[in-house]
């Protein structure tokens, strides 16, 4: 692997904060295999950070050998669960590191799909030991879009497999008549996911959490607002764990 300036500062920082490895090119869903040559750099990226956690999609985004730059939805069916779970194994046996799986924001469902989308994610962990990354923000999207219960979603999930939570801001536009909710990571976090994220928290406990944010980019006081709102919650979830134990 090489050098630069990047790669340096990322090496100053996780001599002092655990680096969280999220990727986006790994294709799972694909049934098409894993690319090798990607596999591979992620190896050399995962030992070279040692991250604290390490995660992908349950999505699939390359078909003929063409890379599609998007995270395209899955069929929930017992095939690609399968194929899910095979490439999972493949994956955490070449880094060496349990993966976490994060459930996708979707428009479209397939109408052959025989498993819900959270029973589909808790039974990839069940097979493969990995854990789970819940978008909190991506589960209200897609409950808006295909009419599913969020609380359900979340109530579904396994606690003990849930290492990590994001949150991010959406866009909202009308598409023939209906209301169609976009993951644009451009945005403030809305209340109603706010509201869900407290939920996830009473469900899960105070996981690490990270809020996207990838275009118009706003300024560095709001970035550390909405951090800070995510924090204060996270501290109510510490605070409700110590009293439950006592």
């Amino acid at each position: 692997m090489g050098g630069g300036t990047p790669l340096h500062y990322l090496d100053v920082i996780r001599r002092d904060y655990p680096i969280s490895l999220h990727g986006v090119g790994l294709s799972l869903g694909s049934a098409e295999g894993i690319d090798a040559a990607h596999l591979l750099r992620v190896r050399e990226v995962a030992a070279r950070v040692e991250p604290g956690l390490v995660s992908e999609h349950l999505s699939w985004s390359a078909a003929g050998g063409v890379y599609l730059a998007d995270l395209l939805p899955l069929p929930m069916t017992e095939e690609a669960l399968e194929i899910v779970c095979r490439h999972v194994d493949q994956v955490q046996s070449a880094i060496g590191h349990r993966i976490l799986i994060e459930n996708p924001s979707t428009y479209l469902q397939f109408q052959h799909s025989t498993i819900p989308e959270w029973q589909f994610l808790t039974a990839v962990a069940a097979r493969t030991g990995c854990g789970i990354l819940c978008d909190v923000n991506n589960v209200y999207v897609s409950a808006c879009n295909h009419g599913w219960d969020a609380s359900r979603y979340l109530a579904g999930l396994p606690a003990n497999a849930v290492g990590e939570i994001h949150l991010a801001g959406h866009a909202v536009t009308e598409h023939n008549g209906c209301t169609l909710r976009i993951d644009d990571h451009g945005s403030r976090v809305d209340e109603a996911v706010w509201a869900l994220y407290a939920e996830a928290l009473r469900l899960f406990g105070p996981v690490p959490t990270l809020i996207e944010w990838d275009t118009n980019i706003p300024t560095l006081a709001v970035l550390i607002e909405e951090a800070a709102r995510a924090e204060s919650a996270l501290e109510r979830a510490r605070g409700a764990g110590h009293a439950d134990a006592a």
